[in-house]
């Protein structure tokens, strides 16, 4: 059976060990503290006990200025995965984004959007078929870690942000 819920901070050992996050030694630590922070709601997908996803909502929008300018009180639903692979285009992905629209709805927000990376034909296709729309908005998506040498990578990859109307429900 899927759930899908808000992270606690008793998953997060389960997180680490089931979900790896390759040269970000806590990206599941440093989302909880976000969402503990109130600048976000971060969601896991779990099966059978399990996580096998994550996401999170950025209730104060992507941080890229083109998309600021057009779309100032957009949430932005980032981050998502499914994992190991072998679990994607099961519904994981299509259930962590159900619940953070409702979030949204809950909220009081009309729209959600999300960015997808220009090469993420997988990602855009589930996206356009849940009901996202393309806005022309393009940006590099632009972002930094540190890996486990604490060698920091600056990384910004071209992203197209869709926005979706809350108002109405596609299912």
């Amino acid at each position: 059976m899927l759930i899908t819920r808000p992270c606690r901070e008793q998953d997060l050992a389960l997180l680490r060990t089931h979900i790896p996050t390759p040269g970000q030694p806590d990206r599941h630590g440093t989302r909880f503290e976000r969402q503990q922070h109130g600048h976000s709601t971060f969601l896991i997908a779990w099966s059978d006990d399990i996580p096998t996803g994550t996401g999170q909502i950025l209730w104060n929008g992507c941080a890229a200025p083109e998309v600021i300018q057009q779309f100032p009180d957009c949430p932005e639903l980032n981050g998502l995965d499914v994992w190991p692979p072998e679990r994607r285009s099961q519904g994981i992905g299509t259930a962590l984004i159900a619940v953070a629209e409702d979030l949204a709805r809950e909220r009081g927000y009309h729209q959600i959007g999300l960015g997808v990376n220009g090469g993420n034909l997988r990602a855009a296709a589930l996206y356009l078929r849940l009901g996202y729309q393309e806005t022309g908005c393009h940006y590099l998506d632009r972002y930094h870690y540190t890996d486990s040498d604490s060698t920091l990578h600056d990384i910004a990859d071209p992203a197209r942000f869709l926005v979706k109307n809350l108002q109405s429900r596609i299912s």
